[in-house]
């Protein structure tokens, strides 16, 4: 068998596989009856029928670009508008990537861009709007596909960014934030803030906790299990939010689609993911404003990223993608548990057996390792930290930094990362020195 037909045999396999785990997840809804799900892939069907009916005209279109590219290069790619994270953080780091002189063409030329479907913020594809070149879905769809088809086209394409949402390049500390509120968006976003409760001069910290709701309900034709590693129970950061309130700090639950809401009652602790005020607009207004934001590495953080927010990362898995670029970031990570000996791995034993970069939950399962979360007080603990630390108040024990160079000096540099400036927790550090050995 040639090359071509092991490749066309494979791209065959691949493809009648991915058909049939699309129809085995339209099935299960189909018997469970979850009919908004049912709904988002018969949408999902006809927009791509429509992209298909449209081939014809994205044909003359190509032809065109390819004619005009000695007096314009076109470059058409699409945004990844249904993941939230991907959509800010990718498309920031395209920007700043332009700014630096990086995948910009050596002549004249023109980006176009389309959005996927579903877009998940329509206040960020608003301002995305203002600073991109975007066309309609279903037309610039068919021409980028239809490009793609016919031999050449690779020169229309944009590619991907140099590590698609991470800043290896730390290019976020050279370049300002390429998005801006509009004044009239200013003044919604502090009625807004009114709205909530919280006092005009207050400063507020966005939490946002992962677990599976939002890509199971937003995306019901792919099968996220795989992910659940990474969900975290919300209930352990109350604790946290309650020595946030007695420091000044509201605290804002943030989430589109949320397993369950917080359990606690306290004016200053807003569980805005489950009160039915969340919004679009304001979930990026939050994002913009807020003192800092505690996540999991899960998407909405990418809103604070992209404007240049600190961020503290609590019971971040996989270990090795933990986030490096910015002196502005904290990390911990959820502990590698092996069940048959009962103990915990070592940094060094979760890097050199490769599970540090394990992103697939059954992996873990097969390798007999447990993700354990940290507790409430030990997630306090890194959460005053941080407050300390932006304050200026933090006061470092005498062995805080000799932690972090025996960790740091673990970490295997990867292509993940570029310039390590972040820090991990010092608490978690100390509550965990026999894993440094």
């Amino acid at each position: 068998m040639s090359d071509s037909q092991l490749s066309l045999k494979l791209f065959m396999e691949n493809f009648f596989l991915l058909i049939w785990r699309r129809w085995s997840i339209f099935i299960g809804h189909l018997k469970s009856g979850n009919w908004i799900a049912i709904l988002y892939i018969m949408k999902k069907v006809c927009l791509r029928f429509m992209s298909l009916l449209l081939y014809p005209v994205g044909f003359l279109l190509v032809i065109f670009i390819r004619l005009i590219r000695p007096w314009l290069l076109v470059r058409i790619n699409i945004l990844t508008s249904e993941r939230i994270g991907h959509f800010a953080a990718n498309t920031e780091l395209y920007l700043c990537e332009r700014d630096a002189g990086i995948n910009v063409p050596d002549c004249r030329y023109v980006d176009l861009w389309y959005h996927n479907w579903p877009i998940c913020n329509e206040q960020l594809a608003r301002m995305w709007g203002r600073v991109l070149h975007v066309g309609p879905r279903c037309l610039l769809g068919a021409v980028d596909r239809v490009n793609a088809s016919i031999p050449g086209g690779e020169a229309h394409g944009m590619g991907n960014n140099t590590r698609s949402d991470v800043d290896v390049l730390n290019l976020l500390d050279r370049f300002p934030p390429h998005l801006s509120f509009l004044p009239e968006e200013e003044k919604r976003g502090v009625a807004g803030l009114r709205l909530l409760g919280v006092p005009e001069g207050v400063r507020f910290v966005c939490l946002i906790v992962r677990d599976s709701s939002y890509l199971n309900e937003v995306i019901p034709w792919r099968e996220w299990t795989h992910h659940d590693y990474r969900d975290c129970n919300i209930q352990n950061y109350t604790l946290a939010a309650q020595e946030l309130v007695e420091r000044g700090y509201f605290v804002i639950r943030m989430g589109v689609v949320v397993k369950e809401a917080m359990n606690i009652d306290h004016p200053m602790i807003i569980d805005y993911a489950s009160n039915g005020m969340r919004s679009d607009f304001m979930d990026i207004y939050l994002g913009a404003k807020c003192a800092f934001c505690i996540s999991n590495s899960t998407g909405f953080d990418a809103v604070p990223y992209i404007f240049r927010r600190p961020l503290l990362f609590v019971d971040v898995a996989p270990l090795g993608p933990i986030r490096t670029e910015n002196e502005k970031f904290i990390n911990t990570c959820k502990k590698y548990w092996l069940r048959n000996e009962e103990r915990f791995m070592t940094f060094q034993e979760i890097f050199n057996s490769g599970a540090a970069y394990l992103t697939v939950s059954s992996n873990f399962d097969n390798l007999g390792i447990d993700l354990i979360e940290s507790t409430p007080e030990e997630i306090a603990a890194v959460v005053l930290e941080m407050e300390e630390r932006l304050q200026g108040t933090y006061e470092a024990m005498e062995e805080d930094e000799k932690l972090q160079r025996c960790f740091w000096e673990l970490f295997p540099r990867h292509e993940m990362h570029g310039e390590i400036r972040s820090r991990m927790g010092a608490d978690y550090l100390r509550r965990n020195k026999a894993l440094l050995a």
